[in-house]
């Protein structure tokens, strides 16, 4: 009779397991809400806002010396580096709630922030990012909790975008050279669960993956995280930005790379 009742209790009790290849990982549903929430919203605000000139790419430029770049920055920024201009990024206007009611006034039924984009300064407190964050300076204040409540209360899907690469940090940097996955193991993927453990949000957006493989970002593994163990399983939609080679193939739904135009009807979400 024991035995009879463990075996009930494992069937009731089962749930699908993915596993970390993407022809598992691709079985896996995307979840009912996301064909139900049309359009969607999506924004990048970081540090580059200071500046607002040559998008959320400046940084990038600026290092590699593009001229309009260096003018620009010494008409505006004289003897400042990229860095400093973080003080600068107060977010002395935005709240929360005034973004939620100009997303909920549009219409839209979800709603996508950038994290982290390529200069690595995140929105969250990062632990991988002590003094490169928005609560150790510039606005002080965790401003992607700021964006889940209000956003979340309207009653509006909260996504994240996460740009996996960091541009200029010395582990991103060192690592094709080492041949390691360092800044894999000690920053994205860390970054990552903490976006998930301490936000939760319906969508994460994946970004900065195209200089390396999805085995370096060691990306089937932590989507099959995402579909089996973590606190959002039962909800988080993907998309398709894990990897060199990987847009366009794999993941919830797909965007391909950017200005993608498929140029006929697709069999998959995108």
């Amino acid at each position: 009779m024991q035995l009879y009742l463990f075996v009930i209790a494992t069937v009731v009790g089962y749930v699908a397991c993915y596993d970390p290849n993407w022809e598992s990982l691709d079985s896996c549903p995307c979840p009912e809400w996301f064909d139900k929430s049309k359009p969607g919203i999506f924004v990048h605000w970081g540090m580059y806002s200071v500046p607002a000139y040559a998008t959320e790419w400046i940084s990038r430029y600026w290092a590699d010396k593009h001229k309009d770049v260096l003018d620009f920055i010494n008409r505006n920024f004289p003897g400042q580096s990229y860095g400093d201009l973080a003080s600068k990024f107060s977010a002395a206007d935005f709240t929360g709630k005034g973004s939620a009611d100009i997303v909920k006034a549009s219409g839209a039924k979800y709603f996508v922030v950038t994290s982290k984009h390529h200069d690595g300064y995140t929105l969250w407190p990062s632990t991988t990012s002590l003094n490169w964050n928005a609560v150790d300076i510039g606005a002080h204040r965790d401003l992607i909790q700021e964006f889940k409540e209000g956003i979340t209360e309207a009653g509006i899907h909260f996504g994240l975008y996460f740009s996996q690469m960091d541009w200029f940090h010395h582990l991103y940097i060192s690592d094709p050279h080492n041949k390691t996955t360092l800044y894999t193991d000690q920053v994205s993927l860390v970054q990552m669960r903490e976006l998930i453990h301490n936000y939760e949000p319906d969508l994460l957006w994946s970004d900065g993956d195209w200089e390396r493989p999805d085995t370096y970002w060691k990306a089937t593994q932590f989507i099959a995280w995402l579909f089996n163990d973590s606190p959002v399983k039962d909800k988080i939609v993907v998309n398709d930005r894990w990897g060199a080679g990987i847009p366009g193939h794999h993941g919830s739904y797909i965007t391909g790379t950017d200005k993608f135009m498929p140029g006929k009807l697709l069999k998959r979400k995108w």
